[in-house]
């Protein structure tokens, strides 16, 4: 298989995957397969695996994670700034698995594949070559 369509299949499913726990916490994903379910559960688990933050910022913690997964998820899926995005989705998966290891164990982290997202991510950030991303009509504008 080419390095263009493993670049595009790591940016489709780390993205993807970003928005759809981002859905799963707004209640889009049907009960039976949901995750969270809804905010309210989503910031209960926030507050599980990040026991250290005090209770009354729990909610500016989730409400940014859940602004950089939108972000990034669609930055990866379109192509956009995309070795940079992968690098900053890396670092963030790194430390939901590190966040999710120290607070639960780590069999929650390695079930959920957290911390193989994160490795998928940060080699996603080390391709250079460019196949079906914004970042090359920008290019191609700038010139």
């Amino acid at each position: 298989m080419s390095q263009k369509f493993i670049k595009l299949f790591l940016r489709l499913g780390i993205g993807i995957g970003f928005l759809s726990a981002v859905a799963d916490r707004f209640g889009l994903w049907p009960a039976e397969i949901s995750a969270w379910g809804n905010w309210e559960n989503f910031l209960g688990y926030t507050q599980l695996i990040n026991p250290i933050i005090p209770e009354s910022l729990v909610p500016a913690v989730g409400g940014i994670a859940t602004g950089a997964e939108i972000l990034f998820g669609i930055c990866l899926i379109i192509g956009f700034k995309t070795e940079l995005t992968a690098k900053l989705s890396g670092y963030l998966m790194l430390i939901f698995a590190l966040a999710i290891t120290f607070s639960t164990g780590v069999k929650g982290a390695l079930d959920y594949s957290v911390f193989v997202a994160s490795a998928a991510a940060f080699a996603l950030g080390t391709m250079k070559e460019k196949y079906l991303e914004l970042d090359v009509l920008i290019s191609k504008n700038k010139d």
